[in-house]
């Protein structure tokens, strides 16, 4: 039987979308931390937006797939 985590990675090898968020709450826990520089939070929040896009990107990736024709040709949501 496969790994639960093995079994939310994509079949590129990409983060599954739980993964990024909880990579997400670390770095905003990280900015909240009163011994990270500004420079820093700079980056880390640049990370976290980087990462903010992948995770819209997989999400509109998944509407489009839980949208399904119905018998006249129609989109209906899943």
């Amino acid at each position: 039987m496969a790994d639960k985590s093995e079994d939310r990675k994509t079949e590129q090898g990409e983060e599954s979308l739980e993964e990024m968020f909880a990579a997400l709450d670390g770095l905003v826990a990280r900015m909240e931390s009163t011994d990270v520089t500004l420079e820093d939070s700079f980056t880390l929040y640049n990370q976290g937006m980087e990462m903010l896009r992948r995770c819209n990107e997989k999400i509109d990736a998944v509407e489009k797939k839980v949208m399904v024709l119905d018998a006249q040709g129609q989109e209906q949501e899943f």
